[in-house]
């Protein structure tokens, strides 16, 4: 592995959102989150998996508008903020709505900010974590911009991979936040062009082939199946309500710009809810415990009687930012590098391989 200085990955990523059009503002943001996926380890949602979107689906094809302008469209709910994004770059929305619907949290004990006309925003998980580090209870979930998935003992991709994240404050109780993450596929998309990057091949019974069959050749998936075969499903299913009820159109033709499709939209949809724990508090704890010594204490208990060895969803990505902490930057394979390098001499960067050290 090599440990690329954040300042230099952040600065690198910024100019080449802005070398796509991307004013300052939302650039530095976008660079913010593909460097929090990285310092905690998740390959399938750093830079090059966020600037491989972009130029399949950015502003060169005419799906996001650099610049453009948020609109709070009017709600009835006080706790409730409900959003236009025209288009405007994922990354930017979605940090600007957890913001947002955390300070609705403070005011109401929970916020939510609803987004139609959205693009993908990535990790999600990084959201939620942030939210998690200020105290707040966190769920975002979006659809993805393409139809990749599979209905259960389905043959044709008809919904997005679809992910839901959860974060909960427990770093100070724990040493790190529970942060549930995941896409509803049994593996992500961006985990198959990875592999595809890295010629290795996909775990089994994760993905068809076009004629429906399992395949563990990335290059030759045409769709993905969801985790827990039903269950999974239902999961993938629930973003794309959340959807439809926001204003999200037709998964299949969602993120096909460029073609003609009359009266449909190609954006997707994003949900971000954010709970404060004082809002849950009902003041009766077994035992005279605090709200914080409760939530400890259950999850002792779920981890004991032998089961002391599993692990709490976000401990491994925890562990992975403790590894960027301590490495004093963050961890890209040699093929990721490269592509950084790529990335730096198309935005016009000199590229320092001299401050890059192996871990």
């Amino acid at each position: 592995m090599n440990v690329v200085p954040v300042q230099m990955h952040d600065e690198i990523v910024t100019k080449a959102y802005q070398a796509r059009g991307y004013d300052f503002e939302e650039s530095r943001e976008a660079a913010k989150w593909c460097s929090m996926a990285a310092w905690h380890g998740i390959k399938t949602h750093n830079a090059v998996k966020a600037l491989h979107l972009d130029h399949l689906f950015g502003a060169g094809p005419g799906g996001t508008v650099p610049g453009a302008e948020i609109e709070v469209l009017p709600s009835r709910f006080a706790a409730v903020e409900k959003w236009n994004a025209n288009y405007k770059l994922g990354q930017s929305v979605a940090s600007r709505a957890m913001e947002r619907a955390m300070q609705l949290a403070d005011e109401y004990g929970v916020g939510i900010v609803t987004v139609d006309n959205a693009f993908h925003y990535l990790w999600g998980g990084g959201y939620v974590i942030d939210a998690a580090n200020k105290g707040y209870i966190a769920y975002t979930n979006c659809t993805t911009t393409l139809a990749e998935v599979v209905p259960f003992k389905g043959k044709y991709p008809t919904i997005g991979t679809n992910p839901h994240s959860w974060g909960f404050p427990t770093k100070d109780l724990i040493g790190f936040n529970v942060c549930i993450d995941w896409a509803t596929s049994k593996i992500a998309m961006g985990r198959v062009q990875q592999l595809k990057r890295e010629g290795k091949e996909l775990p089994p019974e994760c993905a068809i082939d076009e004629n429906g069959n399992y395949t563990t050749n990335p290059a030759d998936v045409f769709g993905l199946v969801t985790f827990g075969d039903h269950k999974g499903y239902g999961l993938s299913l629930a973003n794309e309500m959340f959807g439809a009820f926001s204003g999200g159109s037709l998964p299949t033709i969602r993120g096909h710009f460029g073609e003609d499709h009359p009266n449909e939209k190609l954006g997707i949809s994003c949900y971000f809810q954010v709970t404060h724990p004082d809002a849950l508090d009902c003041g009766n704890f077994a035992g005279g415990r605090s709200q914080g010594e409760n939530v400890k204490a259950v999850l002792n208990d779920i981890l004991g009687h032998g089961n002391e060895n599993c692990l709490f969803p976000g401990q491994i990505e925890a562990g992975s930012a403790a590894e960027s902490e301590k490495a004093g930057g963050l961890l890209f394979t040699d093929v990721e590098v490269e592509e950084l390098a790529k990335m730096a001499e198309e935005s016009g960067v000199a590229f320092d391989r001299a401050a890059i050290n192996k871990a």
